[in-house]
């Protein structure tokens, strides 16, 4: 991924919500799972790390990401922003530089 390409998805995310929260439990199987069924549905999502959790933010990015086989966009504070690439058919996000499959 590009410079231009994660700033184009950082100032995607600005405008969204948290869709996920980190708490005490951390990253639970269960977590990830879900956070990967919110990557296919939506390709860029905004987790927020609460103050419960005693995880360092971006340790918990890297390992989310992992997992999910997503990509770590930016972590500000205590929020996570991740980005998977959809699917052709069910494709949302168009990064700088790609090209829009024909229909």
């Amino acid at each position: 991924m590009t410079s231009k390409q994660r700033a184009y998805l950082r100032s995607l995310a600005m405008q969204m919500d948290p869709v996920f929260q980190i708490g005490k439990n951390g990253v639970t199987p269960e977590f990830t799972a879900a956070v990967s069924e919110g990557l296919e549905a939506r390709e860029l999502i905004k987790i927020s790390v609460l103050q419960s959790c005693l995880d360092d933010p971006r340790q918990l990015a890297v390992t989310l990401a992992g997992r999910t086989r997503s990509q770590v966009v930016e972590v500000i504070g205590r929020k996570i922003v991740l980005y998977k690439e959809g699917r052709d058919d069910k494709k949302k996000i168009y990064l700088p530089g790609e090209k829009k499959k024909q229909l």
